[in-house]
This record gives structure tokens, sequence and C-alpha cells, in this order.
């Protein structure tokens, strides 16, 4: 049995209910991420008073536009006004590194990046595509870095969500200390809210997990006007054809109901995770309005590549914490947008498994550079557990 970690303040009584997610800054979504308006989306973000960052090395130049927009806004937001979310173990899309040595290496880096001197929270990244004991093996070395001050919270993310629950109770069974976060995404969303389902929640609950939170209300671009087929992420997103058709039909439904798909699928997504995800959400939200929400709230990440879009998914989330227009929201998704999918409807493409292979033939082989010096690795070697 592990020692338990000593007593700090929980998760939930600091996360915020909304995370910018900036998966966005990578050429996986814009053409070329460095001329974006990256900069205004953050500054405005905090303006609105969303205080939290969600990024990974994996998101080509995203952790690096992130830092330099907290370098250049003015004036400079303090330390403690935000909280930041980076991810460690994926280097490209078949390429992980769950080592020990990687893990320190990647998160040296990422706090060279952002400019900072800790993480808030730490995922590993996308766990279904290693195995259990490589993703314990880099959980207990993410908590040794907590327990140095270098991380605050320790976590993981991915995508079948019965993996992670399988994860966090093995997690909990071995170390004796629950996940203070699990990132599900693409999985409480119109077309797949899996996530919500009770008897997978309870799992969770048995585990002990702090919070759980819900990325992708879009399903990665599969609930957009245009079509996923019309967006970049058309090239590489994981959809079959029917599937892709079977959204871009919802597009017509919203119209029909004088509304865009985008802003159905985001305000259903956002309200039914408060309530479904409120055993696992924050205490942190603060609100001047009179509402009926619950002392607790589930969490979601929302992705956007401009600052009009920030300003269109802030004002859904204004109508969604003051309850207006939901109940016709949510009966458009019941009795015709579900009814629509047929077949679609909670369906997952696979993700991980035995037919993925990691092309990453070496593990913990880290630059012979500074970020190694100052995490105390010694460069182009492999460290062991014992040598960390």
């Amino acid at each position: 049995m592990e020692n338990q970690r000593s007593a700090s303040q929980p998760l939930s009584e600091v996360l915020p209910p909304l995370i910018l997610g900036t998966a966005t800054f990578n050429h996986q979504y814009h053409p070329d991420p460095a001329h974006m308006p990256y900069v205004d989306i953050v500054r405005r973000a905090l303006e609105h008073g969303i205080a939290a960052f969600d990024t990974s090395p994996y998101y080509g130049p995203s952790e690096i536009l992130l830092g330099d927009a907290l370098r250049r806004i003015e004036p400079a937001p303090a330390r403690d006004s935000y909280f930041l979310i980076t991810k460690a173990g994926r280097i490209t899309g078949d390429e992980f590194d769950y080592s020990p040595a990687w893990i320190r290496y990647s998160i040296f880096r990422s706090l060279e990046r952002l400019n900072t001197d800790r993480l808030d929270l730490v995922y590993m990244h996308d766990v279904e595509f290693v195995s259990p004991a490589e993703v314990l093996g880099a959980v207990r070395e993410l908590r040794r870095l907590r327990d140095q001050g270098v991380i605050r919270y320790v976590g993981i993310s991915g995508y079948p969500v019965d993996g992670l629950a399988s994860l966090a109770e093995m997690i909990m069974r071995e170390t004796s200390e629950p996940l203070d976060a699990v990132l599900s995404y693409g999985h409480f969303c119109l077309q797949n809210a899996q996530l919500g389902r009770p008897e997978l929640l309870e799992r969770f609950a048995a585990s002990g997990v702090g919070c759980l939170l819900n990325a992708s209300m879009l399903g990665m671009g599969l609930l957009t006007s245009q079509g996923i087929n019309n967006l970049p992420m058309g090239a590489w997103h994981p959809a079959p054809a029917e599937l892709r058709q079977a959204c871009h039909d919802l597009a017509s439904i919203a119209a029909a109901e004088d509304r865009h798909l985008e802003e159905v699928a985001i305000r259903w997504s956002l309200r039914n995770w408060i309530y479904q995800g409120s055993k696992f959400g924050t205490k942190a939200y603060k609100c001047d309005t009179k509402n009926s929400l619950p002392d607790t709230i589930g969490s979601s990440v929302m992705g956007v590549s401009s600052v009009e879009q920030l300003e269109e998914t802030w004002q859904l989330w204004q109508t969604v914490i003051n309850e207006r227009d939901q109940d016709a929201i949510n009966d458009l998704v019941k009795n015709r947008m579900w009814p629509s999918l047929g077949k679609w409807k909670d369906y997952a493409w696979e993700s991980g498994g035995p037919s993925f292979t990691n092309t990453r033939k070496v593990m913990g082989l880290v630059p012979n550079d500074n970020i190694a010096k100052r995490c105390g690795i010694s460069g182009d070697q492999l460290l062991d557990d014992a040598k960390l």
C-alpha cells in the first residue's frame, strides 16, 4: 500500500466550471495557428472569468502559443488568477512514451513553454493507447512530481469511457489513492451521451475520482452546420462516413427551428452536464443571479478558434446558467435529433486497443538539452524508476 498524499484542498473547490481548451491552437484545426488571434482569445477569456486553460504537448504549438499569450497580456494576470492544465505521454498520433524519464522531461518542458513554476493539473494523455501497467507507473511518476511541488493535481484522459473507469478502479486498487480528475471527450454530446450512464458514473464514484470533466461538446467538429467534411478536421476525424452524414443532417433540423446546430449542441451539453456531472463537479462556481443550479456543477471544456466563437459560447453559457429556453432545447434534441441519428446515437469509434501499434520503440530517451538538466535527467540516455 502506498503512502497517502498529505491533506490538500480538493480539486472540486478550485476547478473552474468552464475551461478554455486550446487543442484548437493546432494545425489539426487551423492551417496556421501562429496567425490565429490566440492572444485576443486568451485575453477575452480571462475578461469573462474563464480562468482555466487546457493544453497538451501533443497539440502542436498549443503550449507555446498559450504561454506566449499569457506573457503578452497587459496587465499581466497574476499566476494565482488562472488554472493551468496540460498533459503528458502522447507525442504524435502513433507515438507514446509513459516512462518516468519522458514524463519528467515533458513536464519541465511544459513549465518552460507556459512560463510558470507549477502546473495545476496534469493528465496522462489518451491512456487507452498504452498498457494499464504503463498508466499506473506514469500516474505514480506524476504524483512524485506533485509531492515535489511541481504539480498540484493528477489525472488521466482518453476516449473510451469504460476504459477510463477501469483504469480509475485499478489505480485506486493499486495505490489506495484516487485520481483527482478524469477527462472524457466526445462522450457527452448530442451524438454520444455515454458518459452520463448511471452505472458508469457509479464506477467513477466508487473509485473516488474527484472531478470528471467533459470535453468536445461538438464531437470534434461533427456537430457543426458546415459538416465535418468541410472543415480542416475532416481530413483526420475518425468518424465513419455514415456517422458524418447523420450528424450533418441534424443541421437542417436545427434550422427548421431557426437555430444553429452548434448552439443546440453546446447548450444541451453544457446544461445537462451541469447536473449529470454534478457529483464530480466544482464548488468554485459563483453566480450573482438567482437560479436553481446545484451547489456543485459539472465542469466542461470548450474549444474555439476565434474571438467571435468565444463570445458565442460565452453567451450560450449565460443562457444555460440562467436557465433560459432550456426545455425547448431538450425537447428538440430528444424528440427530433436523437430519432434522426438512429443507430448512430451513442456510437463510439475504436480508439487504441489491440490493433494499435506504438511506433516509439525506445522509451525514456530525452534530448540532451537544458530542459533535461533542469529536471535532473542526463539527456540521450535511458533512466529507470530507481534513478529517478
